[in-house]
């Protein structure tokens, strides 16, 4: 089966032709990264009108790339949230034009569930339960997962997510957008226990995180201790290789050290990792320490892409019985994960 993918949750506009949720035929991205730079984070009026200028035209590359024609493709997967509500619209009405269009059937995923799927596309043999971690812009959770489309919510982010707080803190030192690369970049060459930085504990939520008291650390830590951000730095630029390394330490220490004895606690056989922060080579190193197999997304497909929503979307396609969604189906900015 081949499944023509559609994903535009934010500020990517992708594509993708995937075969059988597995055998990946193109997976084309259109970043808006240079648009949104001057800004420091996402405009998202400005992004859904990339989304407009874009959305056609990578479908034909992605046909292209992929060597097939509309005729050949069998079902349409589009992400339908969570994610900005404009951008979201853009992608399912392009979704439904098109299943229209060329009578096919279309399904809506789960773009947050689509980045769990995006390592365990990696997996030839999944072992369940398995513990689910997403980090990235705007989530940060561990779930159990007992199968695809079936999950236990265990521990999530009660404030920032922690890709967003990377992109925060590039902010107070500095730093281009997208910040998180920038500070991994930074900290290899700083020294992680200059600054005693440390994440946030949730009374009574064990598997709960919390990064906003983090980051106002560091807020003091560059601006003093009764400043705005408006204020002028109070370190120099000797100073921030090691602000980042302290803070990049803390935060990552907090996801690995949860997730491994989440995993120990909840009798989970393997971990499965989605979403941009795991990009981070850090992260990697300390999840070497799991007793259990742990799956990273397939090169390529750790930042918002359409290979993912296309390979979930064949597994849902095929729950639902080879039944698609109506037109009825409305994007949604909010979906709970858990089921």
């Amino acid at each position: 089966m081949l499944v023509l993918g559609i994903e535009s949750t934010c500020d990517e506009t992708a594509c993708a032709v995937v075969e059988d949720g597995k055998k990946i035929l193109s997976n084309v991205i259109a970043t808006q990264a240079d648009l949104h730079s001057i800004y420091g984070g996402v405009y998202p009026e400005l992004a859904c009108r990339r989304h407009f200028d874009l959305m056609i035209p990578m479908v034909e590359k992605a046909l292209h790339e992929a060597g097939v024609t509309a005729d050949d493709i069998d079902l349409i997967s589009v992400a339908y949230g969570p994610g900005l509500i404009g951008a979201l619209l853009l992608g399912v009405h392009t979704a439904k034009s098109l299943a229209l269009a060329w009578n096919k059937p279309f399904v809506g995923v789960n773009h947050v569930e689509a980045h769990l799927y995006a390592s365990w596309m990696g997996c030839e043999a999944p072992e369940l339960p398995a513990l689910g971690v997403v980090i990235s812009g705007g989530h940060t959770f561990l779930v159990r997962m007992h199968d695809i489309g079936h999950y236990e919510m265990i521990g999530q982010t009660v404030d920032d997510a922690v890709g967003e707080a990377f992109d925060k803190v590039a902010v107070m030192l500095n730093l281009p957008y997208p910040g998180g690369p920038e500070i991994e970049k930074l900290a290899r060459k700083g020294d992680p226990k200059r600054y005693p930085f440390k994440a946030g504990v949730v009374k009574g939520k064990r598997w709960n995180f919390s990064f906003s008291g983090l980051k106002t650390n560091v807020l003091y830590t560059v601006k003093g201790q009764n400043s705005d951000k408006r204020a002028p730095s109070q370190i120099t630029d000797d100073d921030k290789p090691h602000i980042a390394a302290s803070f990049q330490e803390a935060a990552l220490n907090d996801i690995a050290n949860k997730a491994l004895a989440a995993a120990e606690q909840f009798g989970c056989k393997m971990i499965f990792l989605g979403g941009g922060v795991t990009h981070n080579q850090r992260l990697r190193e300390l999840f070497q320490a799991s007793k259990v197999p742990v799956y990273w997304p397939l090169p390529g497909l750790s930042l918002d892409n359409a290979a993912m929503i296309a390979g979930l979307g064949y597994h849902i396609f095929r729950q639902k019985n080879c039944q698609g969604d109506s037109f009825d189906l409305e994007p949604r900015p909010r979906i709970p994960l858990s089921k």
